[in-house]
């Protein structure tokens, strides 16, 4: 297998539950005693370039197309929307039933159909499908789950078994829009009945929601925001005394007496010592560790004022390109997806995980990948985005950077290697997901638009 000579993951011994995980360009980050820990990947091999020019996977792995944008059809006989993103697995019986979210902002060539009943705002183009494929990854059903929205990028599952879909937009209603975006919805992948008259989770903000994270024992959940001029926040939504969560409850919550304000939806302000972080650029070394303090929004709706643009300098902690989130080992990963200068960045990187700590009330740098040299490299990665965690151990990163991509593995000892390149164009991968079984990886690319069930000879990494 040819060396990740620049992105290999060094290993740390702050490790901990799933092993993820310093990452970076050697020549970047690590200091000379630290680049002879550098650990060569293991993986399943080298990538074997597709026949079809279509992804590139290693021996005796295979991939079946399961929904493709504008030529696989929906239930009611539209084309597949557009724009794959983030997506969930739920099990139903011996089948697998996907959701997925397509990041249409309105000049994509197949909307997501505005049928009656599950359409937010006719004007807005984007949504989710539902796919249904049996337990060997075959398609079987894919129907229309939410219309109406804008720009659904990533979002998160839920512990009670539903997806929250996010909308990566400040989009207020006007033109073509009767509606104001920007907000977060709960989509249900079995009752279909509990889509009807979407409702948006006003209670969690209108801002350019990428991710989500919800805690299994408090129901908090935690959002990523992709926004520059300023640079993005990371916020935390405390529920009411008393909410718990499960399937309606947040429905049933936004639509109580207050439910537009309900709980406390705070902003993260992170310190080393007394001193405020004002960019979590400015943390370059793996193991770097945070206290954070949570302030809260003052007008959640950003009704007249964005809210990352609500607070004094020096009051909250910002940065660029917030993506991927999940819940792991007690805590909220979440990704920063690159920074640079001239973006208002402390310092420049092609990628950061975080870990948030809920009883420490600390956030650690787990991984950074140092500025690529060269994009074009089959062992470079950078722009991590998406990010699953794989049942045989460590995690699928979806790159969403420069010149080429990949699905990049991370075994739990800190290695990483190549799982997937895209041999059709150097559009993104999204939405990695694995079916519960753990036989099935399901990934995409975002355009042309391609869902992708992957099979082979998975073992524990």
């Amino acid at each position: 297998m040819a060396p990740l000579s620049r992105r290999d993951l060094l290993r740390t011994g702050a490790a901990s539950g799933l092993g993820v995980i310093v990452a970076g360009s050697v020549d970047a980050i690590a200091a000379p005693a630290a680049a002879a820990q550098v650990a060569r990947a293991t993986g399943y091999g080298p990538l074997v370039d597709d026949p079809a020019g279509l992804l590139a996977l290693p021996k005796g792995f295979r991939y079946k197309v399961i929904a493709q944008s504008g030529v696989t059809k929906l239930e009611t006989g539209e084309f597949t929307p557009s724009d794959p993103d983030g997506m969930a697995c739920f099990r139903s019986g011996r089948d697998f039933v996907l959701i997925n979210n397509h990041e249409i902002g309105g000049s994509e060539p197949h909307r997501t159909p505005a049928l009656a009943g599950l359409t937010y705002d006719p004007g807005a183009g984007g949504g989710t499908t539902t796919i249904v494929v049996d337990r060997e990854g075959n398609r079987k059903s894919e129907y229309v789950s939410l219309a109406g929205t804008h720009n659904n990028c990533a979002g998160g599952e839920t512990p009670w078994g539903t997806w929250l879909t996010c909308e990566e937009t400040e989009q207020r209603a006007g033109g073509v829009y009767q509606k104001d975006h920007g907000y977060v919805f709960e989509v249900d992948a079995f009752d279909r009945d509990a889509n009807i008259e979407p409702v948006p989770l006003k209670f969690l903000g209108r801002y350019s929601h990428e991710a989500v994270a919800v805690d299994p024992k408090t129901s908090e959940i935690y959002l990523t925001e992709d926004a520059s001029g300023p640079n993005g926040l990371y916020f935390r939504w405390v529920p009411p005394k008393g909410f718990r969560g499960g399937k309606g409850a947040l429905r049933a919550l936004a639509l109580s007496a207050g439910g537009d304000t309900a709980g406390r939806l705070q902003a993260m302000s992170a310190f080393k010592g007394s001193r405020h972080i004002d960019d979590l650029s400015e943390a370059t070394t793996p193991g770097t560790r945070y206290k954070v303090r949570w302030v809260d929004v003052p007008d959640r709706d950003a009704r007249t004022v964005s809210v990352r643009k609500q607070f004094e300098p020096g009051q909250v902690t910002h940065s660029r390109k917030l993506e991927g989130a999940y819940w792991g080992d007690g805590g909220a990963y979440f990704v920063a997806s690159y920074a640079r200068i001239s973006d208002g960045s402390v310092n420049e990187h092609d990628g950061q995980v975080w870990f948030y700590d809920p009883r420490a009330e600390t956030i650690e740098l787990k991984t950074i990948y140092g500025v690529n040299p060269d994009p074009e490299a089959d062992t470079d990665y950078d722009g991590p985005d998406n990010i699953t965690v794989s049942p045989h151990g460590g995690l699928i990163l979806a790159e969403d950077g420069e010149g080429l991509s990949h699905l990049v593995g991370v075994t739990r000892d800190g290695k990483s290697y190549p799982m997937a390149r895209n041999d059709l164009n150097d559009s993104e991968f999204t939405g990695p997901v694995f079916s519960q079984d753990g036989r099935i990886l399901f990934a995409c690319i975002q355009s042309p638009g391609h869902v992708f069930a992957i099979t082979g000879p998975w073992g524990d990494r």
